[in-house]
Order: C-alpha cells, then sequence, then structure tokens
C-alpha cells in the first residue's frame, strides 16, 4: 500500500504509518548501505554501515555470532537506522525500535539475498559459498519500527528548516 503524497506530508514524524509513504518504500527495497546506530557497553554511541533487507514488515541485518555489536544490542537492543541518499536533494528514512536477535546456523537466508542483490549472483554466491563453513553461526537482527520518520527536502523538511533554506532548496528544482 502507499499513500498519496498530500496525505503522506500531513503524518506527523514518528508515524509508523510513513512506512507507506512511496519514499519510504523506495529507500526501504533500493540496494543501499544503511547506517545503524546502537549503545555500547561502554554507554557510548557507536554507528556502522549494514546491508538490510526490508520483509514488508521488518529491516532484518544479517551479523556473525560473537561480535561486538550483538554483545552490545543483546544488552541494549534500542536502536536507530537511516536509510538515505546523496545524490540530488536528499531522500532520508529514520527507522527507531527495538531489534530482536536470533542466532542460526550457517548463512542466514536474508543475507544470502542481501549479498546477490548487492554483489550480483555469480559474485554473490562466490562470497557465501567462501564462508558457509562448518561452525558458521550468523544473528539475524529484526526491526519491527516503532517510530519512522521520513525527510524528501520537497514535500517534507526538518521541522526547523528556516524558510530562506526551504526557498534556496525548492528554486534549485
Amino acid at each position: 500500500m502507499s499513500l498519496p503524497n498530500t496525505r503522506a506530508a500531513s503524518l506527523p514524524q514518528g508515524d509508523v504509518r510513513l512506512l507507506d509513504t512511496p519514499l519510504a518504500q523506495r529507500l526501504l527495497t533500493m540496494t543501499a548501505v544503511a547506517r545503524l546506530a546502537y549503545t555500547g557497553r561502554d554507554g557510548t554511541p557507536r554507528l556502522i554501515p549494514v546491508n538490510y533487507l526490508w520483509t514488508g514488515e521488518e529491516v532484518v541485518v544479517g551479523a556473525f555470532a560473537g561480535t561486538y555489536k550483538i554483545r552490545d544490542l543483546r544488552v541494549r537492543p534500542d536502536v536507530a537506522i537511516c536509510i538515505d541518499t546523496a545524490d540530488g536533494l536528499p531522500q532520508v528514512l529514520t527507522l527507531r525500535g527495538k531489534v530482536t536477535l536470533a542466532e542460526v546456523e550457517g548463512v542466514l537466508p536474508e543475507y544470502a539475498t542481501m549479498q546477490r542483490a548487492g554483489m550480483g549472483e555469480e559474485a554473490g554466491d562466490a562470497y557465501l559459498e567462501a564462508i558457509d563453513k562448518p561452525g558458521l553461526r550468523m544473528v539475524r537482527i529484526g526491526l519491527r519500527p516503532t517510530w519512522v520518520g521520513t525527510l524528501d527536502f520537497q514535500e517534507r523538511f526538518p521541522e526547523m528548516t528556516p524558510e530562506p533554506v526551504r526557498a534556496a532548496l525548492l528554486a534549485g528544482e
């Protein structure tokens, strides 16, 4: 389902219905790197690039078991994810919520899908074959967003954007 732009523009930041906007759907389904923000064991913030897959309900990130990221997320599962574009006027999707973690033996199916999408079938298959060895354990990091924000610098600007900045950005269209 996709909301018309006029209705989407009226939804407040934080409303999960923003997931149904054309902007959110485009960003969720493109092959790009997202940024995952979480809190480390020492209480300081972390921000890392991650590949992701949108299932229609969750953003899924694959990780290898035993990493610092997994250790930290087990203690503090609250995260934020940002997916955006850098060409032209920025388009931004920000998501927040608590992740769930599920450890699996072998290559996580969603991870395989992400790798093939990003690397191409042949290179992706070669990479997956190289890592899929006995003892491999991966963790499925799943986020069902409880807070959603979008910015497209055309219909939705950051709330405090000064009017001269808005006018200058829109003049370049």
